[in-house]
């Protein structure tokens, strides 16, 4: 079986590993540095619908799996059904309880779905208007559209909030996405991930992850697309059947009763308030670096799973998991989220200790050589039977030489 995946980052280096296991041959497009020890990487980039969909053609593609937000929203997998190519991802209609903040508030609203109060904003004038007689922070300032990761402010004060709306209305840093914004109330409470594949009519959910956007220890500093995570969370338990019963299944009911129906995987960005758990905000793909640490758990074949998603039979499988632990720390260029060089040769780490696994994100080979190619590099994830001994792990292995000169990690993951 021939199996291409769309997407270049520790997201899909994490799925690949797991898809190799399946004896498949494997393409990617456009890939890394990591990706291509296991697959054949194609220069195409992942928003080349055309250029995927003549991939397909050329090397006799089984299976597609679009894993990034932004093909996703683009409607790739919808494309390529159009075609008769069998695609792992949500079309273009559910994307948009991602694609769009404004789409998806709306949406949550009109299905009574636990989530913080917001208000729309169409211009800079409405917006810093309501701001000025506002008084209470922080509060939350998001683009509407996508941003990888980075169209969330959260403002401590009201000059931090107009300038907030200037940045995403006003300079268009994020240009279309912020042709509209959400303003929301900043929620207060531990944030769990959960992850879950999703075939229509069924969801399984995955084990449940926590991840760590901003940039420095201590949560502090820029929000950045992730710095690392961990799974399972040990708060997810004490909430499972809430957020079953009020989100996931009642979210999943509403995209059918909406006529988008939901197909691949649907991420729960939830938080645990004193009023109960709400989401934050949905992905509909796999998290980055969630995946990382959900992935290596899973201990069912990833390909079985997309194949019942994809043919709607996912209540006739059953998913297993590791009873283990994973952690995943990020290693980034420095001045990551924002200004960083690219081109740094990154270590020759070819003993990786045992229980570790060296996930590519921004990294690509020049000259023979590995080098760096993004803001974040390597995800280097360790699975243990506790969070001690995987951080224990993780962090050893780091301080072994897995990196390259003047890299940026955070140094309390997982704790």
């Amino acid at each position: 079986m021939k199996i291409l995946i769309v997407g270049g980052g520790g997201r899909e280096h994490a799925i690949a590993v797991a898809l190799k296991k399946s004896g498949a041959a494997l393409f990617a497009a456009p890939g890394n540095g990591g990706i291509a020890e296991i697959a054949t990487c194609l220069d195409i980039q992942s928003t080349g619908i055309d250029g995927v969909k003549q991939a397909v053609k050329e090397h006799n593609i089984d299976l597609v799996v679009v894993a990034p937000d932004e093909p996703l929203a683009l409607g790739m997998v919808d494309e390529l059904e159009a075609i008769g190519v069998r695609a792992f991802g949500a079309n273009k209609s559910a994307a948009r309880i991602e694609s769009s903040k404004v789409w998806s508030k709306n949406f949550m609203q009109r299905h009574s779905i636990p989530t913080a109060w917001f208000k729309v904003f169409c211009n800079a004038g409405s917006a810093v208007n309501f701001i000025k007689h506002h008084g209470k922070y922080p509060i939350v300032v998001k683009a509407d559209g996508l941003a990888a990761g980075k169209g969330v402010i959260i403002a401590e004060t009201e000059v931090e909030a107009i300038a907030a709306i200037n940045k995403i209305m006003v300079d268009r840093v994020f240009v279309e996405s912020g042709s509209h914004i959400v303003i929301e109330e900043h929620l207060v409470g531990k944030e769990v991930s959960l992850l879950a594949f999703c075939d229509g009519k069924t969801i399984k959910p995955m084990v449940s992850a926590q991840d760590y956007k901003r940039v420095f220890d201590g949560n502090t500093g820029g929000n950045t697309g992730g710095m690392g995570s961990f799974a399972p969370s040990p708060l997810y338990p004490k909430v499972a059947d809430e957020c079953m019963k009020r989100i996931a299944l009642p979210t999943v009911a509403a995209m059918n009763a909406e006529g988008c129906p939901f197909k691949g995987v649907l991420y729960f960005g939830l938080i645990l308030t004193d009023d109960g758990v709400k989401v934050i905000e949905y992905n509909a793909r796999f998290g980055d670096p969630e995946t990382q640490v959900v992935i290596p758990l899973l201990k069912t074949d990833l390909l079985t799973i997309m194949n019942a998603v994809i043919d709607g039979r996912l209540d006739e499988i059953e998913i297993e998991w590791h009873e283990e632990v994973a952690v995943c720390v990020v290693e980034t260029s420095e001045g990551y989220p924002g200004k960083y060089e690219i081109g740094a040769e990154i270590h020759d780490f070819a003993a990786v200790p045992d229980g570790v696994t060296v996930y590519h994100a921004g990294t690509k080979l020049e000259d023979g050589k590995l080098v760096t190619s993004g803001g974040r590099v390597l995800g280097v994830t360790a699975v243990a039977p506790d969070i001690e001994s995987a951080r224990a792990k993780v962090y050893g292995a780091i301080d072994g030489g897995i990196g390259f000169a003047n890299c940026h990690y955070r140094t309390d993951i997982g704790q």
